[in-house]
């Protein structure tokens, strides 16, 4: 038989990060669209360990797993985008990166401060010229003795302004293609680094570009030599289920909007929830998030302790398409108030449409599903109902 209910510490965990999201979150959810960093919310989201979920416990997190750190992400986005992506930055691949592959020093220093809320952290990965197509980044760090010496430039960087600790994706000693590709740490403040955040996006980010003159760090600092490509993508496919949460929090949020306004408008003498035209577009709204919900948890529940990339994959595809859809006709259902940035509707649709662009696109992934299929599929047995190939 299978068990598809929370467990009680699972639910208890989300309620104590509900009461936050009500009480703290929404009710300031528009103060962040200008671009201002959600300080106050992150403060307290610390306070009740939020931060440090990803943090093994014997740095003082709790040491969730991806599946545990997927609910919560999807509960906190229901009330703010611009928080759930401040949040993704603590509880992604930055922090399984350090916690999975980083020397014990850097660990000793990094992960004790992120659990406790007092290290902000910034993924960096696109070039201007390089998106999906690792093999081209140019950005390079040279070994030199006991130093690491990096050059080059990033774009599109979340954080950037706040980040007291840069994760890097970097080719290494000029090594040819992907199997040159390693990861290096970089502390702000360090000479030759600089940071520009001129993009404000229409989900109420900011995004700079990065770049590296002759930054100069310890050796320990490169936690991945070229040739980690592997390494470095199995820790990124936690990415691919914590962004699609976020979309499916969104999607949930505009739906719930969108019964309480059905409920609460009236036209031609009744509630709008009368008319069976709106009817049909909550009813599909639901079908759809719910279908989405099924595909995220079955890949999160697979992390081992990352997840498989074929489920992730499947699963960000769908639900980050799911949400744009469903975010589009919470917006629809609203009318001309659906248009407005005080309603969660408008908000929400503007920051669903990040998903299908970060953390790989929908394009990348379904060559990726599309080549596991054709490549690894047993012609014989085809696709098992509840298996895996």
């Amino acid at each position: 038989m299978f068990n598809f209910e929370l467990t009680d510490e699972q639910r208890q965990m989300l309620d104590t990060v509900s009461r936050v999201r009500k009480d703290v979150i929404e009710p300031n959810a528009t103060r962040w669209l200008d671009g201002t960093f959600p300080h106050d919310n992150m403060k307290s989201l610390a306070e009740i360990g939020i931060l440090g979920m990803t943090v093994p416990e014997e740095y003082g997190g709790m040491g969730a797993n991806v599946f545990d750190t997927m609910l919560v992400l999807e509960e906190i986005a229901k009330g703010c985008y611009v928080t759930s992506m401040a949040v993704l930055g603590e509880v992604g691949t930055q922090t399984r990166i350090i916690a999975t592959f980083a020397p014990k020093p850097l660990k000793d220093k990094w992960l004790p401060a992120i659990a406790d809320g007092k290290a902000i952290l910034a993924i960096c990965m696109t070039e201007p010229d390089v998106g999906s197509d690792l093999g081209r980044m140019r950005t390079n760090a040279e070994v030199k003795g006991g130093k690491v010496i990096l050059n080059g430039a990033k774009t599109l960087i979340s954080r950037a302004e706040e980040a007291d600790l840069f994760i890097i994706f970097t080719r290494v000693n000029g090594v040819d293609g992907s199997k040159g590709i390693g990861c290096v740490l970089v502390e702000k403040d360090t000479p030759g680094l600089s940071a520009d955040a001129c993009y404000h996006t229409i989900g109420g980010e900011k995004l700079a570009d990065l770049r590296f003159d002759n930054v100069e760090v310890p050796l320990e600092n490169l936690v991945l030599k070229e040739g980690a490509i592997r390494k470095l993508m199995s820790a990124f496919n936690t990415q691919r289920c914590l962004n699609p949460s976020i979309c499916l929090g969104m999607a949930e949020a505009s739906l719930e909007a969108s019964v309480r306004y059905m409920r609460e408008r009236n036209a031609h003498g009744h509630p709008i929830g009368d008319f069976q035209g709106l009817r049909w577009k909550v009813s599909d709204m639901y079908i759809q998030i719910e279908a989405g919900r099924g595909l995220l948890y079955r890949a999160a529940a697979s992390a081992d302790p990352f997840p498989d990339p074929t489920l992730a994959a499947m699963a960000k595809t769908f639900v980050n398409e799911m949400s744009i859809k469903v975010c589009s006709e919470g917006v629809q259902i609203h009318g001309g108030y659906g248009f407005i940035n005080d309603f969660a509707v408008a908000r929400n649709y503007a920051g669903v449409r990040y998903g299908s662009l970060g953390g790989g696109t929908t394009e990348l992934l379904r060559n990726m599903v599309g080549k596991t299929l054709v490549e690894r599929m047993d012609l014989t047995t085809g696709v098992a109902g509840m298996g895996y190939f």
